[in-house]
């Protein structure tokens, strides 16, 4: 499955699940029987990749939306949709959502009116993502910003290109997010 990890090149024909369905190598193309407990493992690898998790991570964020009052698949997906990492890709100041965790990691952001620097900072409703006045001439930056519009952004998302500046109006609900992700499998995996 394509998973869009390499930023505009799955967008193009180059992108290597376009060109070749099957994994490298000589076995690649046999046939594989997948049991209950391999698909519920790949659903779960598939979720860590797609938002770049490592597993102990993944499992905190698994165990704060079981506490979490709703639906716990629902709930998790929440937590990782709304990492401020994964805010900067939605917004449109990335291309990828590797690319948006460097630039976190390296300062390029301010959180209302406080510079963040951390990666899975929790981006609550109303809160205001500005890029540093610094950063505004960043090449892929702005490289980002002129690509948001094939993208587009989240209803629960504003962007002010003119002010390099991002806001979150609400909490994203299990219809907004796009990814083609089965929670149930990874809440089945973890109940075990």
């Amino acid at each position: 499955m394509e998973l869009s990890l390499k930023g505009e090149r799955c967008f193009t024909d180059k992108c290597a699940i376009k060109r070749r369905a099957y994994p490298p190598g000589q076995h690649g193309q046999g046939r594989i029987k997948v049991t209950d407990y391999g698909t519920q493992l790949r659903e779960k690898q598939k979720v860590r990749r797609i938002y770049g998790i490592l597993e102990k991570q993944f499992r905190g964020y698994f165990e704060k939306a079981d506490r979490m009052k709703g639906v716990t698949g629902e709930n998790l997906l929440i937590l990782l949709e709304t990492r401020l990492d994964n805010v900067v890709y939605r917004l449109g100041f990335a291309s990828s959502r590797g690319e948006a965790r460097i630039l976190v990691r390296h300062g390029h952001f301010v959180v209302n009116g406080r510079k963040v620097n951390i990666p899975s900072f929790q981006v609550r409703p109303g809160t205001v993502i500005e890029l540093r006045e610094k950063s505004r001439a960043v090449a892929c930056i702005n490289e980002s910003l002129d690509a948001v519009v094939r993208r587009g952004t989240p209803q629960w998302l504003e962007l002010d290109k003119t002010a390099f500046k991002g806001v979150m109006k609400i909490v994203p609900v299990r219809e907004d997010i796009t990814q083609p992700i089965q929670e149930q499998l990874i809440v089945e995996l973890y109940s075990k």
